[in-house]
C-alpha cells in the first residue's frame, strides 16, 4: 500500500483544521462543559457552508465523491479539536449509507444532510448485547408498514436527529430501517464526556426499510465497519494533540529546577505513548486505504479498533498522570482530552473483546 496522503485529503484535512481551530478554543471547551447540550452549532454551520461536510460524500448526494481516506482526514482534525458535531454519525454513516443503498427518497435525506440542514444518526447499541450485528430489536411488516419494538442505548444526537437508522431483525434476518425519532421514546443518558448520547425505545414504531430484507446484513456490516474505523480515527486525532499537550507540558513544567520531561520515568511514559499513537496511526491509515480500494479490510479495521481502545486507555491516562494535579482540574485542556478518549475507548471496547474478533476473523 501507498502510505502518502492524497491532496484531497491534505486538502480537507488543512481546511476542517482551520475552521476548528478558529471556532474551538480553550474557552469554548469550557462554555460546551456546562451547556445544557454538548453541540457546536457554529462549527457545523461554518463545516456545512465550507463544504466539509459534503465533499466525502458521492456526486449523487451533492458530494465530490472521495472516501474513506478523506473522511478519515476529516475526522481526525475534528478529533484533535474535540469538535462537538455528529459528522461521523450524520454524514460519514447515516448519509453514507443512504446514498449508497437507499431509495431515491432516502438519497434526498442524505442530500440534505451532507448541506448541513439535517442531521441523521444510527443506532447501534443495545443493553447486554455485544454483537451489534445481530439486533435483539425486532421488526413486523404490517398493513400500515413495518413496525419496530426494541430499545437501543447511547444513540448520538438522537434528539436532533431527522431520522436514525436503525437494525432490527425480521424472522432471524437482519435488516436496516428508517425511523423518526418523534414516533419513538428518547431519553437522555450521561456519558463520560458529556456528548448527547440518548435510549431510543420502540414500541410499534412505524419504520421505513432501506434497501431490501436481503441486502440488510450487507448495509449493517458496511455501517459497523465505517463506524469503527471512524471513531478509530477521531482517537487518533483527540491521542496526538493529547500527546502534543503533555509533551508540551513535560519541556516547560520543572521541579527540582530541571524539566519534568527529563527525568527517565516521565521521558519513558511519553515515549511509550509516542508509539501507540504511531501504532495507531498507521493502523488505521491501513484500514482506510484497504476500504477505499474496495479491498478485504475487516481484519485491518478491528485491528485499529483494537489499537484504539487499548493505546487510547494507556495515552490518556499518561496524560493525566504527567500533568499531575492540573491534569484533573477541569480549568485545563487536559482533562477534555481525557474524558474524550475514555468516550471513544468505551464506544470502540474493551481490548479482549477485539482480540476475540480478530481471532474469529483469522480462524474463519
Amino acid at each position: 500500500m501507498d502510505f502518502t496522503p492524497t491532496e484531497a485529503q491534505l486538502d480537507l484535512g488543512r481546511l476542517t483544521g482551520e475552521v476548528c481551530g478558529k471556532l474551538v478554543t480553550a474557552d469554548r471547551l469550557r462554555e460546551l462543559d456546562t451547556a445544557d447540550e454538548r453541540f457546536d452549532q457554529q462549527l457545523w454551520n461554518s463545516l456545512a457552508e465550507t463544504g466539509v461536510l459534503a465533499a466525502a460524500l458521492p456526486e449523487a448526494v451533492g458530494g465530490s465523491d472521495l472516501g474513506s481516506l478523506e473522511q478519515t482526514a476529516i475526522l481526525r482534525e475534528l478529533g484533535k479539536h474535540l469538535a462537538a458535531v455528529p459528522y461521523l454519525w450524520s454524514i460519514a454513516l447515516g448519509a453514507g449509507a443512504l446514498a449508497r443503498f437507499g431509495s431515491a427518497a432516502q438519497q434526498e435525506l442524505a442530500t440534505r444532510a451532507g448541506a448541513g440542514s439535517v442531521i441523521l444518526t444510527v443506532a447501534l447499541a443495545e443493553e447486554r448485547n455485544w454483537e451489534p450485528a445481530a439486533p435483539t430489536t425486532t421488526a413486523v411488516e404490517t398493513e400500515d408498514g413495518w413496525r419496530l419494538t426494541g430499545a437501543k442505548t447511547t444513540v448520538p444526537f438522537a434528539n436532533r436527529a431527522e431520522r436514525i437508522l436503525v437494525p432490527a431483525t425480521v424472522s432471524g434476518i437482519t435488516a436496516v430501517f428508517l425511523v423518526d425519532p418523534a414516533a419513538a421514546t428518547v431519553t437522555a443518558q450521561q456519558v463520560v464526556d458529556r456528548s448527547p448520547e440518548f435510549a431510543v425505545e420502540l414500541t410499534d414504531t412505524p419504520a421505513e426499510l432501506v434497501g431490501t430484507v436481503d441486502s440488510g446484513a450487507e448495509i449493517l456490516d458496511w455501517i459497523l465497519t465505517r463506524a469503527w474505523l471512524g471513531l478509530s480515527a477521531l482517537q487518533l486525532g483527540t491521542l496526538e494533540r493529547a500527546l502534543e499537550l503533555v509533551a508540551d507540558y513535560a519541556r516547560e513544567r520543572e521541579q527540582f529546577g530541571k524539566a519534568v520531561g527529563s527525568f527517565q520515568a516521565v521521558a519513558q511514559r511519553l515515549a511509550d505513548a509516542y508509539i501507540d499513537v504511531q501504532g495507531l496511526r498507521l493502523a488505521v491509515t491501513q484500514a482506510a486505504w484497504l476500504l477505499s480500494e474496495d479491498l478485504p479490510a475487516a481484519e485491518a479495521v478491528h485491528t485499529a479498533k483494537f489499537w484504539a481502545a487499548d493505546a487510547g486507555h494507556r495515552v490518556a491516562h499518561t496524560v493525566v498522570h504527567v500533568h499531575g494535579g492540573v491534569g484533573i482540574d477541569r480549568d485545563h485542556i487536559a482533562h477534555n482530552y481525557f474524558t474524550a478518549a475514555k468516550h471513544n475507548e468505551f464506544a470502540l471496547g474493551a481490548g479482549t473483546d477485539h482480540l476475540r474478533a480478530l481471532g474469529a476473523l483469522l480462524a474463519g
